[in-house]
C-alpha cells in the first residue's frame, strides 16, 4: 500500500482510482491509513463478500471504468507494470 501511495500522482496522472481492499474492520483501516499517510480509500470487507467475488489474499486488479477487469496479478505487481497496463488500456 505505501508503494501505491509514494507513486499515487501517477496513478491520478492516467485517471487510475487506487483502492485497497481488505477482511480488517473499519477501524484497523483508518488507524493503517493515518499511520501511513494514505491518501486512497480503504475498503472494509468484513463479510469476505469481495474476496469471494474476486479473490482471496494479496490480488491486484485493474478494472476499466465499465467494471471489466483488465488485469490480474497475485502478490504486489511492481508499480510500473501497473502503468503501463494503464498505459496498454489507454490505447484500446
Amino acid at each position: 500500500m505505501q508503494a501505491f501511495q509514494k507513486e499515487i500522482h501517477l496513478f491520478e496522472e492516467q485517471n487510475a482510482q487506487v483502492l485497497g481492499v481488505s477482511s480488517d474492520p473499519l477501524a484497523a483501516h483508518e488507524e493503517f491509513s493515518e499511520k501511513h499517510g494514505l491518501s486512497f480509500p480503504l475498503v472494509a470487507d468484513e463479510g469476505g463478500a469481495l474476496q469471494k467475488q474476486y479473490a482471496p489474499g494479496r490480488v491486484t486488479f485493474i478494472i476499466d471504468k465499465s467494471g471489466v477487469i483488465r488485469f490480474i496479478r497475485k502478490g504486489m505487481p511492481d508499480t510500473r507494470l501497473l502503468l503501463q497496463e494503464l498505459a496498454r488500456l489507454e490505447q484500446v
